[in-house]
Parts: C-alpha cells; sequence; structure tokens
C-alpha cells in the first residue's frame, strides 16, 4: 500500500474509475479513507454522480475548507440530502455577513446556562423513559429519540398541546436517518419534513399573533421574532426552517447516546473512570464522536478563487471534505481505530482535528453551533448509565456497517428496562 503523501499540482492523484458512484455506495464511510491509502495521497480527484470533484482530508484540509470563506454549501450536497438536512434558507446555506448575523442568534440560544437547562430537562426525561419502558426490551435508539424529542420540544418553550411528540420525533429522526438514502424512502422522509416544516410555519404565525403563548425569551419565541441581516422579520418558512435546525440536530444526538452505550458494553473498564471523574466522562464522550461513524463528509463549492498547494481553485469546483477520515487519520490520532479515551487528556484542542461536527470556529464559521450541546448530552448520558444502566443488553447483533449511511448498530441496540416496584 501507498505510503501517505503531501501532493501537490504535480502529484494529486486520481481515482481510476470513470465514475466512483457505484464505489461510494459500496465502501461508504470507508469511499475516502481507502482510496487515500491506495493512492498514498491525503487528496485525490475523481468523478462522483458524473462530476467532477476533489476529496481531502486532515487538519489542513479541514483549515482550508472551513476558513477563509472559500467555499459555499449552498447547493454542494445531492437534493436528496439538503432538503432533509437543511433545506433552502436555512443558516447552513448562508455565507458572508448573512450566514455571521443568523449563526450568532444560534450561538446566544446556546449560551453555557441554556446548555445546562438542555441538560436537566433530559435528566428528567431519561428518568421518565425508564418508568415507561419498565420490563420492556425496546431499541435503545428509539427511546433516546423520544426523551430527545421530549427534551428539546421543552427546551424551545413550544407548548405540549400544540405538538404530536410521536409523529414529531419520528419525523425528525427520519430525517437524519434517510438522509443516505435514495428512492422512495428518501421521498417518503422528505414528505414528512415537509409536513413538519408547515406545523413549525403555523407555530411561528402563532407566536407572532399572539395566538400562542410561549415564555418570554424563550428559544421559539427568538426564531420567531428574529431578523435577517437587514433588520426585516424573517419570513415564517425560513424561521420554521431554523426551529427545525434546532429539533433535529437535538434529536441526532441519539446516535451518540447509542453509540456511547455501545462503547460502555464493550468497554465495561471505563464504568468506575466515568462514574467518579467528569473530566474523564468528557473524554469518553469525545472518544465517542471520534471513533464512531456519524455524517461521513461535508461538500461545498468554491465561492472565491484560491491557491493550495500549487493548484488554483476556482469558482464553482466541487470539493468533498472527509470527516470520517480526518477523525481517523493517524497523523492525528495513534492508534485511530482503538477506542482510548485518555488519548484527550493530551489533546490540544485544535478544533480542526476532531471534526465529528465540522471544522474551524463555530461562532463565526460553518462548524455545528450545537457542538458543544451534544457534548454536553452524552457526556452526561455517559455519567447516567455508567454507575448502574436501568437496562440490560440482551444478545443480539450489534455490529456496525460502514457502509449504511448514516451508521447504528445492526439491531439499533436493543435494552431490556428492569421491571420497577
Amino acid at each position: 500500500m501507498a505510503e501517505l503523501r503531501t501532493p501537490d499540482i504535480r502529484t494529486i492523484p486520481r481515482s481510476k474509475a470513470i465514475d466512483d458512484s457505484y464505489a461510494f455506495v459500496r465502501d461508504g464511510y470507508l469511499y475516502g479513507d481507502r482510496r487515500f491509502r491506495r493512492l498514498g495521497s491525503d487528496v485525490f480527484t475523481a468523478r462522483l454522480a458524473g462530476r467532477p470533484v476533489t476529496v481531502m482530508f486532515g487538519a489542513e484540509a479541514v483549515g482550508i475548507f472551513y476558513e477563509g470563506e472559500r467555499f459555499s454549501r449552498d447547493r454542494a450536497m445531492p437534493a436528496s440530502v439538503r432538503h432533509l438536512l437543511q433545506d433552502e434558507g436555512s443558516v447552513q446555506a448562508l455565507e458572508g455577513s448573512p450566514h455571521r448575523h443568523r449563526k450568532s442568534m444560534f450561538m446566544q440560544m446556546l449560551e453555557p446556562a441554556s446548555i445546562d437547562e438542555l441538560v436537566s430537562r433530559f435528566d428528567a426525561e431519561w428518568s421518565a423513559a425508564g418508568r415507561r419502558y419498565a420490563g420492556r426490551t425496546v431499541s435503545l435508539y428509539d427511546v433516546t429519540v423520544d426523551a430527545l424529542t421530549r427534551t428539546v420540544v421543552g427546551w424551545c418553550g413550544i407548548p405540549l398541546h400544540a405538538v404530536d411528540l410521536p409523529e414529531l420525533g419520528g419525523a425528525l429522526a427520519a430525517m437524519v436517518d434517510r438522509a443516505g438514502s435514495f428512492g422512495p424512502v428518501n421521498w417518503l422522509a422528505r414528505a414528512r419534513r415537509r409536513r413538519v416544516e408547515q406545523w413549525a410555519a403555523e407555530l411561528i404565525l402563532d407566536v407572532r399573533r399572539g395566538r400562542l403563548e410561549v415564555a418570554s425569551g424563550s428559544p421559539v419565541e427568538q426564531l420567531a421574532l428574529a431578523t435577517d441581516v437587514d433588520g426585516t422579520l424573517l419570513p415564517e418558512d425560513i424561521a420554521a426552517v431554523e426551529l427545525l435546525n434546532v429539533l433535529r440536530p437535538t434529536v441526532a444526538v441519539s446516535r451518540y447516546l447509542v453509540f456511547t452505550a455501545h462503547a460502555m458494553h464493550h468497554h465495561p473498564d471505563w464504568r468506575s473512570r466515568v462514574t467518579t471523574d467528569h473530566e474523564m466522562a468528557g473524554h469518553f464522550a469525545n472518544e465517542v464522536r471520534r471513533r464512531y461513524p456519524f455524517f461521513p463528509l461535508i461538500a461545498g463549492t468554491v465561492q472565491r478563487p484560491f491557491e493550495w498547494r500549487g493548484r488554483d481553485f476556482e469558482p464553482g469546483e466541487w470539493v468533498i471534505l472527509d470527516l470520517y477520515a480526518t477523525n481517523h487519520d493517524k497523523r492525528l490520532w495513534s492508534e485511530r481505530n482503538q477506542f482510548r479515551p485518555e488519548r484527550f487528556e493530551r489533546w490540544s484542542g485544535d478544533p480542526n482535528t476532531l471534526v465529528s461536527q465540522g471544522g474551524g470556529d463555530a461562532a463565526t464559521g460553518h462548524r455545528c453551533p450545537g457542538e458543544a450541546a451534544t457534548i454536553a448530552l452524552t457526556t452526561r448520558f455517559a455519567e447516567l448509565i455508567a454507575p448502574e444502566p436501568p437496562f440490560t443488553v440482551p444478545a443480539q447483533d450489534l455490529r456496525i456497517s460502514l457502509r449504511r449511511i448514516p451508521a447504528l448498530p445492526q439491531d439499533r441496540f436493543l435494552v431490556a428496562f428492569a421491571e420497577r416496584p
């Protein structure tokens, strides 16, 4: 196998296939990694779906991708993904001052005190879940989707009478579950999203017109009263999309919670350390985020020309940053495929190395504004299940296929909740 090298314009290799679409579907999360190693390079060119693309990974590539406003995310992903995970007019699709203005709203919404409240609400919902599912064997993924839906709806300040919780939770989960799918299952998830968007738009209008009373300063009120960079009120359909950009990513944390339980099940020696050391519980959560597969990549189109490694990148070029390969880059992570939370005791904190939710600065760039909330929820869940979980793990298929995007254990991590007296 070729040794990884730093390429320049003369040595950037090209994938040998005429088109890599089938290879991407076949290899899943490992599509980039296998070609980086085979070609001995941390960047290569290829064709995907008939379109020329440059694929890259590593801390330097993350810096190029996230810093300097070189790329636009608008329409950089296929419609099957875009319509489920961001949609038109959302903060992810904006650049420059409009993006910074919109992003500041999310950062204010997710200040430390607000995150503490979110975690506190999750504590209560997890305890309630133990009672609700007592004596039953269920998918932990389904349980955490339900608990997180209830958590984020309450945290947002949405009155319970204004929402169908099971339908909302199922639709939000489907937006993530089906983002890597094509055909009827993807179309169905998109149809469910459109219904949720309609509900959210009506909710926003009800708040604006005083027909629905919500707490002053609550996230749902902030979104209802949010303005664009020019000071005008956001159109209700855009405000609805942004409400989904709070609800959906919070429910998506369910994957990390399942992976946390999966890691704890396979590494029981960490239970006592997580139970007694909050900082170590945070390291455990970060290693879950590094080691386990979440979303494999992010794509962008060049919006302003730049030069990198002797090559000119021109507006309109399509570039993919491989997040999974960066989180498993042996130049950054020793024993990259081993689960070792202690590595974070010595981690520099470089935002371009742990990129499960993007790179760069969350306050000004496209890194996920909810990352701190994700870490807090995952850390707390590790602490909740480490000492004495309310469930046992029956025999099942716990393998995680890297061909399925986004990934989950084969049996969705079945758990048997204890009977309650």
